[in-house]
């Protein structure tokens, strides 16, 4: 009972400095820190991959398909809102 507990403090601190943390990026800073994000979740597939493939357990295959399939929809969402973000810093052609 008391790991729960421990684990339960852990996340709620690692989201206290996080909200923090991101608070404080500036907006120029924005694009990288995304495009590095994105480079985590690509890592995140591969273990999420390996989790899933590499057991026995019907409960783990479940999981890392599940996990499988929220680093994708991340990377995919991150990707698009990176693309995005780009395209406001390219100049307009005038008509």
């Amino acid at each position: 009972m008391s790991g729960i507990i421990f684990n339960l403090f852990v996340f709620v601190l690692a989201s206290f400095v996080g909200f923090e943390m991101i608070s404080k990026v500036p907006t120029t800073l924005h694009t990288p820190l995304m495009s590095g994000a994105n480079a985590i979740s690509g890592i995140t597939i591969i273990g999420a991959l390996s989790v899933a493939g590499q057991t026995d357990s019907v409960t783990a295959q479940y999981i890392g398909f599940a996990a499988l399939v929220f680093a994708t929809i991340n990377v995919v969402g991150g990707f698009a809102v990176t693309d995005r973000m780009l395209e406001m810093f390219k100049k307009k052609e005038d008509k």
